[in-house]
C-alpha cells in the first residue's frame, strides 16, 4: 500500500502545472502591451501590467515543481542521461523552428553563430536554464539526501541570502567575483531547491494557509508599484521589478507554491473526469510552452498593440492561442516522434 501510495500522482503539483502552463502565455501577450506604454491607455496599461504581474509566479512553479518531483529521488544515472538527451533534443528542434520561422517569415535574422549565448527565440531561455541544472541534478540528488533537517535549512538560508545578494549588486550594475556553486549567478537552481524543500516540509512549515496568500500577494503588489513608478518616471515601460531574481518575485512565488501544494490539506484530488483533463493538459503543457509563441508572433506581425483595447485583446489572445497551442501538440503527440520535441 506504501508504494503505491508514492507513485500516486500528486495533484496539488499537476494543477500548479496547469495555472503556470496559462500564465505563461499570460505573461507573453501582456508583455507586447504592457512595452507599448504611451501608445495605449493608462487603463489599458495598468490592466496589462497587474495580469503581468500577477503571472510572474508561473516560471518559477515550474522549477519548483522539478525540485518537488526529482531532487528527492535515487534514480539511476542513465534516466539522467535520457532526460538531458530530450532536452538537447528539444532545443535543437525548436531552435530550428525558430531560426526559419524568425528568418523566413517574421524578417528577423537570427546569427546562428551566437547561439550558445542568445536563443533563437527568447523564450527558448528556459531550456538554457534547465539543461545545466539537468546536469548537475543528479549530485544534487546525492547531495540533498545525505543532508539533515538542520543541513538543508543552512542551505537554504545561505542560497537565498546569495540570490538576494546577486540582485543588489546587478542593481548596482555589479557581478559578484565569484558564484555560490550549484546557484550560480541566477535563480533558477535555487528555485528547484526551494520547490524541493517546499514539497518535504509542506505539512510542517509554519505559516498558514492565509499567510502565505497575503505574502504572496504582497510580494506581487510589490512589484506591480515599483514598477508603474519607475515607468511612470522615466516614460518607458520598467521590467526590471518582473524578473525572477526579484526578491519580491521570489517570495511571492513560494507562497504561491506552499498554499498550492497545501490545498485541500495537501491532498487534491478532482474527479475522475476532471483528472483526465488535467492529465491531458498538463502532458502537452511544455509543448505549448514551446509552440505558443509562433501564433503570438504572427499576432504582432499584423496587428499593433494599440490596434485592439487590451481589455479585449488580452484575453481572447490567451485564449485563443492556449486553444490552437494545445491542439497543434495533442496532434503532434499522436506521433512517437514528436513525444520527443513536445
Amino acid at each position: 500500500m506504501q508504494g503505491n501510495t508514492m507513485k500516486r500522482k500528486n495533484y496539488n503539483l499537476e494543477l500548479i502545472r496547469l495555472i503556470s502552463f496559462v500564465l505563461v502565455i499570460v505573461i507573453h501577450v501582456t508583455n507586447y502591451f504592457c512595452r507599448a506604454y504611451g501608445k495605449i491607455s493608462g487603463g489599458e496599461y495598468l490592466f496589462s501590467l497587474a495580469l503581468d504581474t500577477a503571472a510572474r509566479v508561473s516560471v518559477p512553479c515550474f522549477f519548483m515543481i522539478t525540485g518537488a518531483l526529482l531532487v528527492g529521488r535515487d534514480e539511476p544515472l542513465a534516466k539522467h542521461g535520457r532526460r538531458l538527451l530530450r532536452f538537447l533534443v528539444v532545443l535543437i528542434v525548436w531552435s530550428a523552428v525558430y531560426y526559419f520561422w524568425n528568418t523566413f517569415y517574421m524578417g528577423t535574422p537570427c546569427d546562428l553563430a551566437a547561439i550558445l549565448d542568445k536563443p533563437t527565440e527568447e523564450h527558448l531561455w528556459y531550456l538554457y536554464a534547465m539543461i545545466p541544472i539537468y546536469l548537475v541534478l543528479p549530485f544534487f540528488q546525492v547531495m540533498c539526501r545525505g543532508m539533515s533537517m538542520k543541513l538543508e535549512k543552512a542551505f537554504l538560508a545561505v542560497a537565498s541570502a546569495a540570490v538576494l545578494l546577486n540582485y543588489i549588486l546587478r542593481l548596482m550594475d555589479q557581478e559578484a567575483y565569484y558564484d555560490l556553486p550549484l546557484i550560480g549567478d541566477r535563480a533558477y537552481a535555487y528555485y528547484v531547491f526551494v520547490g524541493y524543500y517546499i514539497y518535504k516540509y509542506r505539512r510542517h512549515i509554519r505559516l498558514g494557509q492565509k499567510a502565505a496568500g497575503i505574502i504572496c500577494v504582497c510580494g506581487l503588489a510589490a512589484a506591480f508599484g515599483i514598477t508603474l513608478a519607475v515607468t511612470v518616471s522615466q516614460g518607458s515601460h520598467y521590467e526590471g521589478a518582473l524578473t525572477y531574481e526579484t526578491p519580491f518575485i521570489v517570495i511571492a512565488a513560494a507562497a504561491f507554491f506552499l498554499l498550492m501544494l497545501r490545498l485541500k490539506e495537501a491532498n487534491f484530488v478532482p474527479g475522475e473526469r476532471a483528472q483526465k483533463w488535467i492529465d491531458l493538459f498538463c502532458g502537452c503543457s511544455f509543448g505549448i510552452y514551446l509552440i505558443h509563441i509562433l501564433f503570438l508572433d504572427n499576432y504582432k506581425k499584423f496587428v499593433e498593440p494599440w490596434d485592439l483595447s487590451a481589455w479585449i485583446a488580452v484575453p481572447a489572445l490567451v485564449i485563443s492561442i492556449g486553444a490552437v497551442s494545445f491542439v497543434c501538440i495533442w496532434l503532434l503527440r499522436k506521433t512517437k516522434a514528436g513525444k520527443w520535441f513536445s
